[in-house]
Formats: C-alpha cells, sequence, structure tokens
C-alpha cells in the first residue's frame, strides 16, 4: 500500500470531491436545459438533453480506458491529464455558437471527467483494503449521493448571475481547485515499481473473456436497463417540471428532495442484501418499478387524477427510479465481477463502459419521445423495468442451471 501523508477525513472529502466531479458536471447543467434548447436548437426543444447524455457518453467511453492507463502511467498523472482533457471540453462548450459544437465539447468533457472518478476509486484501493477499504468507500459515496441534491440549485443560481454560459468555467474552476488540492495534499499512490505495462493483447484477451460468461453477459444487460431509467428519468425530469406542471421554480428543491431519498437506497440495500441475496433484491425493486410505472402511465394517459394528485404520483414515481439506481447497480456490478476476479481492473471499466454508453444510447431516443407530458417517458422506463426483470429471470435460469449441472 502506498504512503498515507493526509489525515483520514480530509483524504475522504478530496476523494469525494474527485468522484464527484462527474454528478456536479450533470446536475448543474439540468436547470440550463431549456435556455440551452432555446438558443442553440429552437426548432426541437427536446434536443437540449444530448447536453446530458453526450457528457454520460464520453465518460462511458472515457471510463474503458483511463483504468489501465493509471496502472501504467500511475494515478496523478491521469488525473491530471483528464482534468486537462475535461478542462478544454468546458471550455469549448462555454463558447460553442451551436448544439452540434455544443454536444462535441460535452463528449470531451465526459471523457477527461472518467479520470477522477474511476483513478479516485483506485486511489482508495491502493491505500486501504479489507473492512477499512468498504467503510472508506462507504463514506466517499455518501457524500458523492448528496451531491445531486445541491448541484442543481447551484446551477440555478449561476445561471441567475452568470447566464446558462456561465456554468461552464465553473466547471473550470472546480476542477482547478480539487486538483490543486490532489497536487499539494496526496502523494502519488502508485509507485512506479508497482506499475503495469500497457500491453493491447493482453486487454483485448480480458475483454473477451468477460463477455464470454453467459452471468455477466446477462446482468451487464440489466446493468444498461437499469442506467437507461435513471438516465432517462434525469434528462426529462426539469422539462417535466416546467412544461407539464409549470413549477421550474420550485424544480431545485423538489429535485433536492428526491435525490436525499434516493440517497438512502444504498443503505437499505445494504440492511437488505446480506438476508436476500443480490439477485433477489434487483428482482423486487424492478417488480416494484414495473407497478409504480404501471400507474405512472395509466394516470397519464387518462387524465384520472386532479393536478395536484398528478404532480404528488409524478415525484413519487421519479424518486423511484432514482432509488432503483441505488438499490440495483452495485448488487449488478458485483453479480457480474463474481467470476471475474482475477482481471478485476479490466473488467471494472469493461463492464462500466458498456453499460453507460449503452444506457444511452437508449436513454436518447425516449428522452426525445417528450411531448409536453411524462407520458412517453413513463412508457420507456415501465418497457425498460419489464425486459430487465425478464432478463433476471433468465439469469436466475442460468445459475440454476450451473448448480444442477456441478450436482
Amino acid at each position: 500500500m502506498g504512503q498515507k501523508l493526509i489525515s483520514r477525513t480530509e483524504f475522504i472529502a478530496l476523494m469525494a470531491m474527485l468522484t464527484a466531479t462527474v454528478a456536479f458536471s450533470i446536475d448543474a447543467m439540468l436547470p440550463a436545459l431549456d435556455d440551452i434548447g432555446r438558443a442553440l436548437s429552437p426548432d426541437d426543444l427536446n434536443l437540449a438533453q444530448l447536453v446530458i447524455t453526450s457528457f454520460v457518453f464520453g465518460l462511458g467511453v472515457g471510463t474503458f480506458v483511463v483504468g489501465p492507463l493509471s496502472d501504467t502511467f500511475g494515478r496523478k498523472n491521469i488525473v491530471i491529464a483528464g482534468a486537462a482533457i475535461y478542462i478544454v471540453g468546458a471550455l469549448l462548450a462555454w463558447i460553442a455558437p451551436t448544439l452540434e459544437l455544443m454536444i462535441a465539447a460535452r463528449i470531451l468533457q465526459g471523457i477527461g471527467a472518467a479520470a477522477p472518478r474511476i483513478v479516485g476509486l483506485a486511489i482508495v484501493r491502493d491505500l486501504y483494503e479489507g473492512r477499512e477499504m468498504a467503510r472508506i468507500l462507504s463514506f466517499i459515496m455518501l457524500i458523492f449521493s448528496l451531491i445531486p441534491a445541491f448541484a442543481p440549485a447551484i446551477g440555478a443560481v449561476l445561471m441567475g448571475i452568470l447566464g446558462w454560459r456561465g456554468i461552464f468555467p465553473i466547471f473550470v474552476v472546480f476542477i482547478l481547485i480539487v486538483l490543486a488540492w490532489m497536487m499539494l495534499r496526496l502523494p502519488e499512490s502508485l509507485p512506479r515499481d508497482a506499475r503495469r505495462p500497457l500491453r493491447a493483447p493482453a486487454l483485448t484477451l480480458a475483454l473477451k473473456e468477460v463477455f464470454t460468461h453467459r452471468s455477466v453477459r446477462l446482468s451487464v444487460m440489466v446493468q444498461t436497463l437499469c442506467f437507461a431509467m435513471l438516465f432517462t428519468a434525469l434528462i426529462t425530469t426539469h422539462s417535466v417540471y416546467d412544461v407539464t406542471f409549470d413549477r421550474e421554480a420550485q424544480f431545485p428543491l423538489w429535485f433536492a428532495l428526491t435525490a436525499v431519498c434516493a440517497a438512502s437506497a444504498s443503505l437499505i440495500n445494504a440492511a437488505l442484501v446480506v438476508r436476500l441475496g443480490m439477485q433477489k433484491m434487483v428482482r423486487i425493486t424492478l417488480m416494484v418499478q414495473i407497478c409504480i410505472s404501471g400507474v405512472m402511465v395509466m394516470a397519464s394517459m387518462t387524465d384520472i387524477l386532479p393536478p395536484l394528485a398528478y404532480f404528488a404520483l409524478y415525484v413519487v414515481w421519479v424518486t423511484s427510479v432514482f432509488f432503483l439506481a441505488g438499490m440495483t447497480i452495485g448488487n449488478l456490478n458485483a453479480i457480474a465481477m463474481e467470476p471475474l476476479g482475477h482481471i478485476a481492473g479490466m473488467a471494472a471499466s469493461a463492464i462500466g463502459a458498456v453499460s453507460t454508453v449503452g444506457s444511452v444510447l437508449i436513454a436518447i431516443p425516449i428522452g426525445q419521445l417528450f411531448d409536453g407530458t411524462p407520458t412517453y417517458v413513463a412508457m420507456g422506463v415501465l418497457a425498460c423495468a419489464t425486459l430487465a426483470y425478464l432478463l433476471m429471470l433468465r439469469l436466475r435460469a442460468v445459475d440454476e442451471n450451473i448448480v444442477s449441472t456441478k450436482a
């Protein structure tokens, strides 16, 4: 393990800020989407959603490479390189005159953001192990999960002062502060004699092995669908608050409530997963989501609820989608990684990249169906939840078949 020269409290705060770069870069943009649409795509306001999904797409691409690169060139060097790419992307987005250039800049920004997110977790693994590592990660994830509660409010305040373009320079300031903090206070956690050479054939073989396991393929597909539900709700929620319910001014407060409620999912999952098992937890969560989304679809299509009750149902529904992510993603990661311990680093990068990029490709067309009501969005989430549940049944059958074969 590397040398720990800063206190544990300071280390947790620094790692939380590194990993929070992603959440801040996504959620702070939510209040700006309608203004961006009016400025850059007035003929189709839904295209502004691509400002979010393009960033996530870049994040998925970057996730695939930054882990192996940090094993070869060192943790801090890759964080610095990623931060530089992130800054260039943010500055290009700041001055982008067209939506197409904005999307390209956000992809670049997402690629850069993958470095602090993924390498930050690798640094934790370098410096801590066992139960102490799990404890550190739990504190980091707790702080990380609360960032979405405040990011839209920060974005709204910045818009009021600087306009929507003014959010991008703030991203630059944020990453520079975190980078300076890391450079001044944190030593390199991966010494040169512990680094591994970067060999393309080895990476290719490891990637091929990841997807030769049927259980891994199924769990990655389910994880992709769960991420797709999350991103679909995320990219449309501001428009629903604004267009459907005329509550744009209240959006940061309601989103904060949603984020805080959803943050409890990981705690609930931790309390139940040992008793129920990972697969059962995922199946139960998906079944609950199918029921809630079904009610949401029926209410949206029939107009049987009065406006206040309809709004309350939407808040419950969108919170349930965020909650689903906390109840499923970690379990699905663990299921996918179970047979891949000998190539854990490469497997984690491949699984994260495929599920992230795949989810964006699903979320984009669903989000583009937004017609001023949550109807099509809820239908898309319902379809994803149903397919994910069917895949989980298939995964259970595969595991039962393996067990019976061994017996």
